[in-house]
């Protein structure tokens, strides 16, 4: 080992600058990475390996001698699963060293054949445990990606929205679960505490099925709403919820349900007081928009 780190160090340039031409031409992004940026990782990693090979754990990766290349690998590996490059291409990063290295080697050694077996042989399970560091780094950002991402589109996909003074309507579009239904929850009622609403439409046309345990999930949210002061009118029950809620025996005499938003929007205004009307002279087939909407107060 004490021997690689010598051929390493004699031989640094050029291993570098062969290193560097062959990922640019194999997996090298020019869009996602600059060739100075590359040069400088390269030559990071370079130093990192001649110390961790001089000291006193050559080959064990995992020793605090190796924490430089380690912390240099995992940063390098997040920071490009964050640009966007593949599995394939993070891990050929330290691969790609082997050609360069090994040719080195050859050079050096040619005159042993049995010192230059060993040496390229420690070489490459070298490389072969620093690359699975990078696959390792790569893989718990991605998932810390995607984790971060599903939170965002659950976000997203539960807006609460204000129809009127009073009046709130939550779309929700999917399937409900315990993660999704808390979030579903904790979004309904802090509007209904910031706008101080008394009506709640829960619509749920985009929801595929309602079984048993998406219809508890909706019980619980109507059930937190009605303990905030807010009435929960739940829209978009389609025939086939229809029949599923009554041959599961799922009860919801408590509940009003709707077919359409439009009815349960109607019934939200009937109940606060509220009335739309036609304005006189209005032509049924008037463009929606050049309808005025009179709300008048009991």
């Amino acid at each position: 080992m004490n021997q690689l780190a010598e051929i390493i160090s004699r031989n640094e340039d050029k291993i570098r600058a062969e290193w560097i031409d062959g990922m640019t031409r194999s997996v090298q992004r020019a869009d996602l990475i600059s060739k100075a940026e590359l040069d400088e990782q390269c030559g990071a990693l370079l130093g990192a390996i001649v110390a961790g090979v001089k000291s006193s754990a050559p080959t064990d990766v995992s020793a605090a001698s190796w924490e430089s290349a380690r912390e240099l690998l995992q940063s390098i590996s997040a920071s490009r699963a964050r640009q966007g490059f593949s599995p394939v291409d993070v891990a050929t990063f330290v691969l790609s060293l082997k050609q360069p290295l090994f040719a080195s080697i050859r050079d050096t050694l040619k005159g042993s054949q049995d010192e230059m077996f060993k040496t390229v042989w420690a070489a490459t399970e070298l490389l072969d445990r620093l690359a699975l560091i990078t696959t390792e780094a790569y893989m718990a950002t991605r998932e810390e990606l995607i984790t971060r991402q599903q939170q965002e589109l659950l976000e997203l996909s539960t807006p609460v929205v204000k129809l009127w003074d009073g009046i709130l309507a939550l779309p929700i579009i999917g399937t409900l679960d315990s993660s999704r239904t808390q979030m579903v929850m904790e979004s309904l009622l802090q509007t209904v505490v910031a706008t101080n609403s008394k009506y709640a439409i829960i619509d749920i046309t985009g929801v595929p099925t309602v079984d048993t345990l998406v219809a508890q999930h909706l019980l619980k949210t109507i059930t937190a709403a009605r303990l905030m002061g807010a009435e929960c009118i739940i829209s978009g029950v389609r025939p086939q919820i229809a029949q599923t809620i009554v041959h599961l025996g799922i009860n919801l005499e408590d509940v009003v349900t709707k077919a359409k938003l439009s009815d349960a929007f109607a019934l939200a205004l009937d109940r606060s007081g509220r009335t739309v009307t036609r304005k006189d002279g209005v032509r049924a087939s008037a463009n929606p928009i050049s309808t005025l909407l009179e709300k008048r107060e009991e």
